[in-house]
């Protein structure tokens, strides 16, 4: 297939956000194209989430163009030569041109550069070295067109060459290769991964963590986990990791409408043995915030564990413990469990997961009908009896699958504070 000269008429492309940031960059008559992912996708015709934009403009120059037109500016890298436009709420990230001056594996040394050939060359794959001028006029001195089309993930150069410049880059190719790439995989860059693996360790771990979660946001991240796993790659950067039939069922039923998620799938590829230990020191090692570590390891060691065809009260009473999402996510990954134990669900099997996923969408948690002023009301002396006795009035209400209103729970609030008494 010959390139062709333009990209089809794009509408993120003629945007008024887009117009204007592109106008204030190229006023004095500088270039500016779009690199990255947006050219990607409007190539392949996917829907173009991200709009990014190079230029040889230092940062400084970028950001007075950018104010001079009222345009705000946020230096999310601006050592590096990136910085974010954001105009009516959309973003753009803008990039100055590059070389590297020096590379250790973790980092590269840059220098500015107003060479785009010089810029495009040193970008990790073929595929990324794409830009496209602002009436969509195609670049492609890597051959990366091609490549895109016939999925085909590539090193720009020699692949070790690239990898030893940034170890990143070996987990960056399967990731691209999840998203865009179609067997055979590449050789040269396999036997590359393969040999520069135990590299991976040198990385910080925010670092691993993105590109492992953009990995497993793909359509089929099980399949390329697997090819990881069978090169021993995945020992370097997840030991964790267990066997990937898990997350293939997963995605499978994930399908039904719940839709992908990076943490959800990390949960499904960590072997059951490493339990909550190992889940709490995988989010330590990657860095998660607090709030992904807790999900992590709720997901992995859940406090409750779910089982197709549970009766509804028995739903019902962990639905309130878990909360609507969690409990979600649980049924999803049992029912995945389940799958990869035993094969494809029966038909009652299945009815009855999804009546589990389809009470936990519609689950609007019940509230106890009584406060601790309801106690002191009844002559119970506050401090350490008042949370006791609620604590015991939940775990009879619940029990009574939350039936009992407030007089009701009145009355039994009275018989155990008597009782205790």
């Amino acid at each position: 297939m010959r390139r062709p000269e333009k990209l089809p008429p794009q509408e993120w492309m003629s945007a008024a956000a887009t117009r204007r940031v592109l106008g204030a960059l190229t006023a004095k008559g500088a270039e500016a194209r779009f690199v990255g992912g947006s050219v990607r996708d409007a190539i392949l015709g996917r829907p173009v989430k991200d709009v990014d934009i190079a230029t040889a403009e230092p940062p400084e120059t970028v950001t007075q163009l950018l104010a001079a037109a009222g345009i705000a500016v946020i230096p999310t890298g601006i050592a590096h030569g990136s910085l974010t436009a954001v105009v009516d709420g959309a973003h753009f990230e803008i990039t100055t041109l590059r070389r590297d001056v020096e590379t250790d594996g973790r980092r590269a040394r840059i220098a500015f550069t107003e060479d785009w050939a010089v810029d495009a060359s040193r970008r990790d794959l073929t595929i990324n070295a794409l830009s496209a001028e602002p009436d969509g006029t195609i670049h492609d001195p890597c051959g990366g067109y091609q490549d895109l089309i016939a999925g085909r993930i590539r090193f720009v150069g020699d692949a070790r060459t690239r990898i030893e410049e940034d170890v990143l880059r070996l987990l960056r190719f399967f990731r691209f290769y999840a998203h865009y790439g179609k067997p055979p995989v590449d050789a040269d860059a396999l036997e590359a991964c393969r040999a520069m693996a135990p590299e991976l360790a040198r990385l910080s771990g925010e670092r691993v963590a993105a590109e492992t979660l953009r990995l497993l946001a793909a359509p089929d991240p099980a399949s390329v986990i697997a090819l990881m796993a069978r090169e021993g790659i995945v020992a370097h950067f997840l030991p964790e990791a267990g066997d990937v039939a898990v997350l293939r069922a997963l995605v499978t039923v994930e399908g039904l409408g719940s839709g992908a998620d990076s943490i959800r799938r990390l949960a499904a590829l960590i072997a059951p043995a490493r339990g909550r230990a190992g889940a709490d020191a995988l989010s330590r090692r990657l860095r998660f915030s607090s709030a992904e570590r807790e999900r992590l390891v709720a997901l992995v060691a859940p406090q409750e564990a779910l089982e197709s065809e549970m009766p509804e009260k028995e739903q019902r009473r962990k639905l309130y413990r878990l909360g609507g999402e969690l409990f979600r996510d649980l049924a999803l990954l049992a029912w995945a469990r389940e799958i990869a134990a035993t094969g494809p669900s029966s038909r009652r099997a299945s009815e009855a997961w999804r009546a589990e996923l389809a009470a936990a969408a519609g689950w609007t948690k019940p509230e106890l009908p009584l406060k601790g002023r309801d106690a002191l009301a009844l002559g119970i002396p506050a401090g350490p009896a008042v949370g006791r006795l609620l604590v015991a009035l939940e775990a009879w209400w619940i029990a009574e699958d939350f039936r009992p209103g407030r007089e009701e729970c009145l009355a039994k609030l009275a018989a155990m504070a008597k009782g205790e008494r």
